[in-house]
């Protein structure tokens, strides 16, 4: 007090302006002195409520310390020893029971440990259900171990309304996108037609060209095709069979060993005639050398029924492509087979959508073992098929023919083979000359060695009515001593030594006369001998 009166007013006012007192030039010199004593001493014990609430913050953190050191080391004895968690807490509840009025019990430390160990369980139990369900995946994962689940036919039938009324039976044709349809007849495209999944694909290792007999269900909402719900037969077999099946490709090509009879009665002289001269054994590669008018299709109509009469295990398939509407059905009257036919009527796309089906087909019972024949009329026209529907190559042969065009005929050609683990694919396709047109000599020309079998017919023979018109020269079977015994293999060969110096009309017709007088081939053979 005794040094504030000492001071001068300027520095009475800069004291109180360090004070934040307001306004200090309206106050005299002693209102200034107790101003300021008064401030000095509320700044004083502001300074001593800081000073206590520093010391009263440092002593709570270092209880929380304490604390929560305590906590841990509790839940650690709690993890470790349940029991004695256990009873600590029956402990606890019998304190609180036995407490007096005014008593507090402190169980803060207790409940945090209580549920962090609670948190730990929850996650130990969490972490255990996906180990658990991470092996359950891991074993439906591995293949070696899956069972595929079999589901009873009956089941399918009561699940999904169906009867046996809705079995249906179709040729495989699968899709670029992976799923397939089943087609009908002829197999072209219906609103019949029966939708196979992707999965069921993959699962039987079907392939175009399967006949599939299997369960449908009726199409749901927004749905076209009927859907295939369980397979029965894959080629009236065990579907399970066709999951280790050998590809076509893989299969090894031989000559053919056996040989394929097609004299069925003294009548039939064509049918007798192809067995002395061009005999065909089971995987040949025959190609019928035409001009029109000379009887073609009839001797066609004469093979087909004598190799559905004298061997009825092998499966017959009559292709007929850009053919007239009439012959197609003379043909279907006339054999007992599949008749498989694109008319002239129809798109260049039509026939060759057939033709690879009908490939693909017969690749497959190939597959199984079985022996296929193919009657395809005519590969020329199937040529030109396909050299309409080709993205152009840029190069032209005579004619205007595509040089790309020829792959695809030669690819069905190509696939006829004996096969060494067992089956065949015989093909035997007609091949049109002397039309006038250079495409189809053309034609004939890229395809007239690729054969092993060749059977010419010539029109001055027909001109002549001399029925079959066989050239005999010009025909013939690469190995034939392969399919012919030794008797016949003599007897031939003498044949063809007396007849070499005469015209051909007159060894064919010759040769006709004289098995006419013969009641079958063998007797002829014997006369010869």
């Amino acid at each position: 007090m005794e040094e504030l009166s000492k001071k001068t007013l300027a520095e009475l006012r800069q004291i109180a302006k360090d004070l934040d007192i307001k306004s200090v030039t309206k106050y005299k010199k002693n209102e200034l002195i107790e101003l300021i004593n008064s401030n000095s001493k509320n700044n004083h014990e502001k300074d001593k409520k800081i000073l206590s609430n520093n010391e009263v913050s440092t002593n709570k953190e270092y209880l929380n310390e304490d604390i929560e050191a305590k906590e841990q080391k509790q839940g650690r004895e709690n993890i470790d020893n349940s029991g004695d968690r256990n009873k600590q807490f029956i402990n606890r509840n019998s304190d609180t029971e036995n407490l007096k009025p005014g008593e507090k019990l402190d169980n803060r430390s207790y409940v945090k440990t209580h549920s962090r160990e609670n948190q730990n369980n929850s996650r130990n139990f969490n972490n255990n259900n996906k180990t658990s369900s991470m092996e359950n995946r891991n074993q439906r994962n591995n293949k070696g171990n899956y069972v595929p689940k079999v589901v009873e036919e009956s089941k399918i039938i009561n699940e999904f309304n169906t009867s046996k009324d809705d079995e249906v039976v179709g040729v495989l044709e699968i899709l670029p996108d992976g799923f397939g349809f089943l087609r009908g007849s002829n197999y072209q495209s219906t609103d019949e037609d029966v939708y196979v999944s992707p999965s069921q694909i993959r699962r039987f290792n079907l392939q175009t060209g399967d006949k599939v007999r299997g369960i449908t269900r009726h199409p749901k909402t927004g749905e076209k095709f009927r859907a295939l719900l369980f397979v029965q037969k894959v080629n009236e077999e065990n579907p399970e069979t066709c999951i280790n099946r050998k590809s076509f490709v893989n299969l090894t090509p031989i000559y053919p060993e056996e040989r394929l009879t097609l004299e069925k009665s003294q009548n039939e002289i064509s049918t007798r005639l192809i067995d002395l001269i061009s005999p065909i054994g089971k995987g040949q590669r025959g190609l019928i050398v035409a001009p029109p008018k000379a009887g073609k299709t009839i001797l066609l109509k004469s093979v087909a029924n004598s190799i559905a009469k004298n061997h009825p295990n092998v499966e017959l398939i009559v292709l007929l492509i850009d053919e007239r509407p009439e012959e197609v059905t003379d043909m279907r009257e006339s054999i007992n087979g599949d008749v498989i036919y694109s008319t002239f009527d129809q798109v260049s796309n039509h026939h060759v959508k057939v033709a690879e089906m009908v490939l693909n087909r017969a690749q497959r019972l190939v597959e199984h073992g079985k022996d296929v024949v193919i009657l395809l009329d005519s590969i020329t026209r199937l040529a030109r098929a396909y050299n309409l529907t080709i993205s152009p190559t840029g190069r032209t042969l005579s004619g205007g023919l595509d040089p790309g065009a020829l792959h695809g005929p030669k690819k069905f050609f190509g696939a006829a083979r004996n096969i060494r683990q067992g089956g065949s694919l015989t093909i035997l396709a007609t091949a049109l000359v002397e039309t006038g047109s250079r495409m189809d000599d053309v034609i004939f020309e890229e395809f007239k060695g690729t054969g092993n079998m060749e059977l010419h017919l010539d029109r001055k023979l027909a001109e002549k009515r001399i029925f079959p018109a066989v050239d005999i020269y010009k025909s013939g079977t690469r190995r034939e001593d392969l399919l012919l015994t030794e008797e016949e293999k003599t007897a031939l060969w003498k044949l063809r030594k007396e007849m070499s110096n005469n015209s051909i009309l007159e060894v064919t017709d010759n040769l006709i006369d004289a098995l006419k007088k013969a009641k079958n081939n063998e007797e002829f053979i014997r006369s010869i001998k």
